[in-house]
């Protein structure tokens, strides 16, 4: 690990007050988790049909038991814990610096790592909504159905919160992540390629003092960066020490 570039971050961190926090599948690999589009991720699995068809609106409606099957299988993951990277961002906005996180994660480990404000791009799996009457379930209960999950009120099918291909993304959430973002005084970005749009989009929103990238791999966006650091999210954050909260 480049020790002088994580010293770099601290005094980035150090000197803000608005951090806002963009991650991506990289955070929550560190728990266990697996990506999409790593070597070893799902994106690189043999399958008959490719996970991104399978996750698209289309193959839902079209084959929800097929769907559900993978989405117990691979989506949910209720044995993964908050890592060092989690811990450490709920950490930063207990002392009062990180404004938000915008996540493309959908696994529910910033929450459980302790912040509360996460907007969640793509969704969550913790919530999954009968289209009849509009009835919430955890992932939990997912896991106890067989088959096409169907509402204990009405009957109805249970979708999941998350944003398949072919969806939109929420406009209200949209709206406050391009809110948080506008007013960072400092950008971290960590665990994403850059390459999903539009939630890669938003960086063009950030008009703040400093934007570091943290990834294992390069980007598209390093030569915009003005620190970047190729190592995992988890192992840079431990490194970082919780200024004291501001009066």
């Amino acid at each position: 690990m480049d020790m002088e570039k994580v010293q770099q971050l601290q005094q980035k961190i150090n000197a803000a007050h608005r951090i806002v926090f963009f991650g991506g599948a990289g955070v929550s690999t560190e728990s266990g988790i697996p990506d999409f589009r790593s070597q070893d991720g799902l994106y690189h699995q043999q399958y008959d049909v490719p996970p991104e068809t399978i996750l698209s609106r289309t193959y839902f409606d079209r084959h929800p038991a097929e769907f559900y099957r993978f989405y117990r299988n691979k989506m949910i993951c209720l044995t993964a814990k908050p890592n060092a990277a989690h811990k450490k961002l709920a950490e930063l906005e207990q002392a009062g610096r990180l404004l938000a996180i915008v996540t493309q994660n959908i696994d529910g480990l910033h929450q459980m790592a302790g912040s509360r404000n996460v907007l969640e791009l793509h969704g969550s799996v913790h919530r999954n909504i009968c289209r009849s009457c509009g009835a919430v379930y955890d992932a939990e209960w997912v896991m106890m159905t067989n088959g096409i999950p169907h509402c204990d009120k009405c009957g109805g099918m249970v979708k999941p919160d998350v944003v398949l291909y072919e969806e939109s993304l929420s406009e209200d959430v949209l709206t406050r992540s391009i809110s948080a973002i506008a007013s960072a005084d400092l950008l971290i970005v960590g665990g994403t390629s850059l390459v999903v749009y539009p939630a890669a989009g938003l960086l063009r929103y950030f008009q703040g003092d400093s934007l570091v990238l943290i990834n294992r791999d390069a980007t598209q966006m390093d030569k915009m960066a003005d620190l970047c650091i190729r190592d995992a999210i988890g192992a840079v954050m431990e490194q970082i020490q919780v200024p004291e909260k501001e009066a």
